[in-house]
């Protein structure tokens, strides 16, 4: 998997226990929403 693609995103998110934001998988979400989740998650 390509480190900063949509699925290395969705795996990194799951490492942290993120399956679900808003009430919907994470899995629906587009790559810019997920990078800043991550962000968001990680204090960076």
């Amino acid at each position: 998997m390509h480190v900063g693609s949509k699925g290395w995103y969705v795996e990194e998110l799951k490492k942290l226990g993120v399956r679900y934001y808003e009430g919907r998988k994470i899995e629906k979400y587009k790559i810019h929403r997920l990078a800043n989740l991550l962000d968001e998650k990680t204090g960076e």
